[in-house]
This record gives structure tokens, sequence and C-alpha cells, in this order.
């Protein structure tokens, strides 16, 4: 992991509609760091993903992208200049088969990985290549949607609960991705509900309350911050 940073994210304010739901959210990521974003339920984790990418309402405050200022640039803009986004709900088109689905979306940079190397971090992908989307089970689609944004060049990932219901040895084998993607130099912000899948994998967690970053734990402080975890997150 290097020291320069890659994404800052300064006095951050999100709407929906009228509803305010981000109330200044501040941090930093290091390329090829991962950071994970904890907290309960509604606390705003999500809604920070989706405003890194403009997928909210009105923003205002600032995101500094490799350097550049991109609260003012559309989603597509955004996207263009490295940025890969794995929401909850997957995305998987139905009636397209997986290999279809891995294929679909543009390329936004170089060094997007092949189909080959694809199937090799994700050998059920292979398996699965020709059966349609609708097909897959629960774990496979979440396989699909990280595959898809690593085609793509994308350099920033942004996973949102990406173990949400899955069985222990699905999480595990995403645990192994990343471990594999960070090895790779990619910069990653997990969304998770699962502690104990992301503390192994982060440098960094963020634990977010009312929209705003409430207290940060290096990894090897998470011994001595038991209470403070309690306290926000009830683990």
């Amino acid at each position: 992991m290097s020291t320069t940073e890659f994404l800052r994210v300064s006095d951050l304010h999100a709407f929906y509609g009228e509803s305010h739901v981000l109330h200044g959210m501040d941090f930093t990521v290091r390329r090829g760091e991962c950071i994970s974003l904890l907290g309960r339920n509604g606390a705003g984790r999500t809604t920070t993903l989706r405003a890194i990418l403009g997928l909210t309402g009105r923003r205002t405050g600032s995101i500094m992208l490799n350097g550049r200022e991109v609260i003012n640039l559309p989603s597509h803009r955004i996207a263009q200049l490295g940025v890969g986004y794995c929401p909850e709900e997957r995305g998987i088109y139905a009636n397209l088969s997986c290999e279809e689905n891995l294929l679909l979306p543009p390329q936004v940079g170089s060094g997007g990985l092949s189909l080959d190397e694809l199937y090799d971090m994700f050998p059920n992908l292979k398996e699965r290549r020709n059966s349609q989307g609708t097909r897959l089970s629960g774990g496979e689609q979440q396989m699909l949607a990280m595959a898809r944004i690593l085609r793509t060049g994308a350099r920033l990932l942004l996973l949102d609960e990406i173990s949400e219901g899955l069985a222990p040895v699905i999480v595990q084998k995403l645990g192994e991705v990343i471990r594999k993607l960070k090895e790779r130099d990619y910069t990653i912000i997990l969304v998770e509900q699962n502690f104990r899948f992301a503390a192994p994998l982060a440098d960094r967690m963020f634990i977010v309350e009312h929209g705003q970053v409430a207290a940060e734990i290096q990894r090897h402080e998470i011994a001595e911050k038991q209470e403070m975890l309690k306290e926000y997150l009830g683990v």
C-alpha cells in the first residue's frame, strides 16, 4: 500500500429530495488501501458510496479522486475515471448468460482483468458461464457482480454488503478475492454489517453514525477498542 492519497471526502452532505442523509462525511483512502465503513442500518454508509458516484440527489462538499475534484461531475464521468460500484442488489441481467453479463459493461481504463483471469479468480463462474442470470445462486450472482466491475479496468472499488446472506464458504471465497485485489494495488471501500468479515480485510475502519464519521479504528487497535465497537455496532 502506498502513502499516496487516492480519495478524499470532505464535508460531504447528500440529500434524497428533502431528506438530508449525509451530514459532513470526512475520510481519506490511500492508493491500494482497503477501508470499511461500519455502522447500523440507516447510518449513511450506502449513501456515502452512492454519493461518491453521484447517484444521490443534491451533494455539497468535496470529493477529490486521484487529485481531481469530482463533486460536480455526472455519474458516467466519475465511473470513467476508474470507479466501480457493486451495489447490494447486484444488478444482474436475468435474461443474459453469466458470460454475457461479464462482457456487457464498457471498459473505463486499461488493466481490466481478462475473462481467463476472472475465471481463474472465480472458478464457479467458468462452470456457469452459459447459465442465465436467474439460474445463478445468490453467491454466484455476487461473484458475477464483482467480476463484472473488475473487467472494466476500475481501480477504486465500492463494494456494498457483498457478504450479506451468503453461505460461509462463499464469504470466505470473497475474502480471498479481496486479498488478491489488494495485492494488485486496487483501492477498496467496503460497506459491511458483518464486522468479522470486514475486520481482517480492512486496513482502517470508519464507524458511521447519523451521516458522519463517528470514529476511526486502525486494524491493530481492534482488540483495545472492543468497548467502542460494542457501543456503536453491538458486536
